[in-house]
Order: C-alpha cells, then structure tokens, then sequence
C-alpha cells in the first residue's frame, strides 16, 4: 500500500524528522507544507531521520494551494481532535493522503468543516491538548498499513 503524509506548517523539527523516518521504513511519501517552523537543513532534523534522508520521498509546497494544485485528486484524511469520526472507522486507499496540522494549532479549522466525512481523530482524554505529532503520525500509517495486511513488509 502507498501512502502519503501531509504536514501542514509543522513547527518542531525532531518531529518531523521522526515522522521522515516512519516514512522512509514504510515508503510512505512525505509531503511538507511551508512555512515550517525551521530550517530543512536543520541539524535536528536530520539528526532525527537519521541516515534515511536518501531513503525519503520528499515533496515541498509553498501553501495549501500550492498543494491542491499539484495534487488535485488526492484522497485526503484531515486529522484533528475536532472531526467526528474516529480514525479506526475509516479504510484508508492506496494512495490516501493523511494530512496533519502544526503541532501548535493543528489543521485550520476551515479545512475540517469542508471535508468532514474524511476528518478523523485519534481518541484521547478530554482533559489533555493533544497527542504527540510523530506518535500520532505512527499511529495513522499502521492503521492503514494493517488494513492492507502490512502488504510488502517483513
């Protein structure tokens, strides 16, 4: 199964280089939405995804409309703690497109109205703000992963 990874203006470079590396030992494509939080060439990030920098399929946008245009039949799932639906609901396709938000704000929340029958949440206590963006990131690939009998890996 192939998938690809969306995050829209992350802002912590250790997560986005541990979410690089879940991509790489998946093949999940990586898709980064500017502005980020940071510098790609930042130590930390590549310190983070370790030696699979040229193991990465790594693709860079300069906006969410930058992103539709180059993507525009894209099958995304919006992830936010406020949709509806819980992410094990959904069978995600080959090809989905699992698009997360800043570590400070998540995904603007235009974005979840106007697809509410693709937003999903990863459940959590009421009481707490918000999960990890690279565990979050994990928990979505293997879900789907899963779902396809993990087709490909060992």
């Amino acid at each position: 199964m192939k998938l690809n990874i969306v995050l829209y203006n992350p802002e912590i470079p250790q997560n986005t280089g541990n979410i690089s590396r879940t991509c790489a030992v998946t093949g999940a494509a990586l898709h980064i939405i500017r502005p980020t939080g940071f510098e790609i060439s930042d130590r930390t990030l590549k310190r983070a995804g370790l030696d699979y920098w040229d193991k990465l399929d790594i693709t860079y946008y300069d906006s969410w409309d930058d992103f539709e245009e180059k993507n525009p039949d894209a099958k995304c799932f919006y992830f936010s703690a406020h949709a509806e639906k819980f992410y094990h609901e959904v069978e995600y396709p080959d090809g989905a497109f699992l698009v997360f938000g800043r570590e400070t704000a998540g995904l603007p929340r235009e974005l979840i109205e106007a697809h509410p029958d693709t937003a999903v949440r990863i459940p959590m206590l009421p009481t707490l703000r918000c999960l990890n963006l690279s565990n979050a990131v994990a928990i979505a690939v293997y879900k789907a992963l899963a779902d396809s009998g993990f087709e490909g890996m060992i």
